[in-house]
């Protein structure tokens, strides 16, 4: 059963109710960046967040909710300890969870409960719908089908300026169903944002522990981005104390040039760091500062926007 966000407000979710009152304080905002889950209400697809890459309330579409996933990211938020609600994405129930938290938010009631009452006024509608959760995406047997389900969704809204984001780790982007979904993002404000955490072999395998080589990542990443301008996305971490190699943000350098080179047009960079906790303790966030310089080797290098991200401080 699909409960509304003011059907029963004494109803807790590990999103919603993240603060004691609904009194807001200097950093009820960066707590509402913090709170990630991926359940709200009893749904099991669907899930509200505050993104600051986003720039506000993004709909996450979880499409692993069984926390399968191709990628054990040593920075991964998922507790893959505990098994999930379900294995299998049941469209019907998929598409009834959309349109309830997306009328909610297009109403305003989303808004009147925290964390989402800390979004200023003016940011107060649906960013994305992101294709995002406790996995990869991709893997889902019902991609496509679930992604033609958000158009409807995003059509039938009126939601133009809304895009859809697919959160990827980019290793079946050129799968037949993928691409074809992917044209589905092309003709509605789409964008692709892959993970790319690396330069080499060596440090993606110490922070993705990924199934798949990078040089396997980066042939999708190119074949996507000849097609159309992607995000790369790549989030960058001290790792047992040690700041990220001066020689592997080198060699990230040149895997994004080899993809400028190769014909790939990169819409955006974004540098970002750990907000949340993590699965490995010894994955500790960068500082503003250190960020910042790590940004600095990238523009320098890189004919791309650069943009960034940095950690929530409490």
């Amino acid at each position: 059963m699909i409960h509304a966000v003011c059907s029963d407000p004494a109803q807790e979710s590990s999103v919603v109710f993240l603060m004691a009152d609904a009194k807001k304080s200097p950093t009820s905002l960066q707590m509402a960046y913090q709170a990630h889950g991926r359940r709200w209400q009893d749904f099991k697809y669907v899930y509200p967040v505050v993104s600051r890459r986003s720039g506000g309330l993004s709909v996450g579409i979880n499409l692993n909710p069984d926390k399968a996933c191709n990628f054990d990211c040593i920075y991964c938020q998922v507790d893959r300890s505990t098994p999930g609600p379900t294995r299998k994405v049941e469209l019907d129930e998929l598409h009834s969870e959309l349109s309830c938290l997306l009328d909610e938010a297009i109403c305003g009631r989303l808004f009147e409960v925290p964390p989402f009452d800390s979004v200023p006024a003016g940011r107060r509608k649906v960013r994305d719908l992101a294709f995002s959760g406790d996995g990869e995406p991709t893997t889902c047997p019902q991609f496509e089908e679930a992604v033609r389900l958000a158009v409807d969704a995003r059509r039938t809204r009126g939601l133009n300026d809304a895009k859809l984001v697919l959160i990827t780790d980019a290793c079946y982007l050129t799968k037949p169903s993928v691409r074809s979904a992917l044209r589905l993002f092309d003709e509605n404000n789409g964008e692709i944002w892959a993970k790319l955490d690396a330069g080499t072999q060596d440090y993606y395998q110490l922070v993705n522990r990924p199934n798949y080589p990078l040089a396997h990542v980066l042939e999708n990443i190119l074949d996507a981005a000849r097609v159309r301008p992607i995000v790369i996305q790549s989030l960058w971490m001290r790792v047992h104390g040690q700041l990220p190699p001066e020689a592997e943000v080198s060699a990230y350098c040149d895997r994004l040039n080899e993809l400028l080179i190769g014909g790939g047009r990169l819409k955006l960079i974004q540098l970002y760091t750990i907000a949340r906790r993590t699965t490995e303790t010894y994955a500790k966030p960068l500082t503003d500062a250190e960020l910042d310089r790590l940004a600095a080797v990238v523009r320098a290098r890189v004919s791309a926007p650069v943009e960034t991200f940095y950690g929530v401080q409490s």
